[in-house]
């Protein structure tokens, strides 16, 4: 993958716009609407696994470039891809130093835009000096097969120092949930209520414990716990319909033991 940073500057520096290291002053907030950025397969990755960072604007963007707060350079820059409205940035190995918070722009003629809200790429492993080498627990209340509207809270715990934890959902396009933990008899925790469950909240999650010195670099993950929640209104109409089967039956029977009563005695007057 070979960046275009210098045909970016080149461009910057004709158009009179702003390169993509300079602050975002130089052009005309709101000019153009701001890209959106998300992470595949999601914003936690483990150590040394491939992640691909995503940049989408409009179709006839220029170019794109991508960020991490905290350095003054782009991290990266691309032309748009097919369908020509979005680029792709690939870490093929992500480590330590890559975990943080992107922004990502895109260039039209001589604009950049306004930076596309903040994706932090959190990174999963033993942490800094093996200091979160110890995966936390996950548990449900009141258990992991729930309906519709009922209270549930996800309890992430660790024997160990933790200053937060987060909670992740598999596939989920949001951000994980982080908590502050709790000191409970020398024992972290953290309680994440998904009250009142919906539908939406069934799937697969996990925890994570990090500490507030690296809180982009994660702990190991909790074991998966997978939430299932059923449709009460479903449910019910499920109840509804086979009442309604058996009072059919119920009915067709009746109708048909008469219709033989009747024709018994018939017989018997003739």
């Amino acid at each position: 993958m070979a960046p275009t940073l210098p045909a970016l500057l080149c461009l910057g520096e004709m158009g009179g716009g702003r390169t993509p290291g300079e602050p975002a002053s130089d052009f005309l907030p709101g000019t153009l609407r701001k890209p959106t950025i998300w992470a595949e397969p999601g914003s936690v990755v483990t150590r040394g696994s491939p992640v691909t960072i995503w940049c989408q604007g409009p179709p006839n963007a220029d170019s794109f470039s991508l960020n991490k707060e905290g350095t003054s350079a782009p991290w990266n820059a691309q032309p748009p891809a097919e369908p020509w409205d979005r680029a792709n940035f690939f870490i093929k190995r992500v480590t330590e130093q890559q975990a943080g918070r992107y922004h990502c722009s895109h260039f039209i003629g001589v604009n950049w835009s306004e930076p596309s809200e903040p994706l932090e790429l959190l990174v999963a492993g033993e942490g800094p000096a093996g200091r979160l080498r110890d995966s936390p627990s996950l548990s449900v209340q009141p258990g992991p097969s729930v309906t519709s509207g009922e209270n549930v809270t996800l309890l992430c715990q660790s024997e160990n120092r933790t200053d937060t934890f987060l909670l992740s959902k598999e596939g989920a396009a949001q951000r994980p949930l982080r908590l502050r933990s709790q000191d409970q008899d020398g024992r972290y925790q953290a309680e994440f209520s998904l009250s009142p469950v919906t539908s939406a909240h069934g799937g697969t999650y996990r925890c994570y414990r990090s500490l507030s010195t690296d809180p982009y670099l994660l702990s190991q993950p909790s074991e998966p716990l997978a939430l299932l929640v059923s449709d009460y209104t479903v449910q019910n109409l499920i109840r509804m319909g086979l009442a309604a089967s058996v009072l059919l039956l119920l009915g067709i029977l009746l109708c048909q033991a008469r219709h033989d009563h009747g024709g018994a005695r018939d017989k018997a007057r003739s």
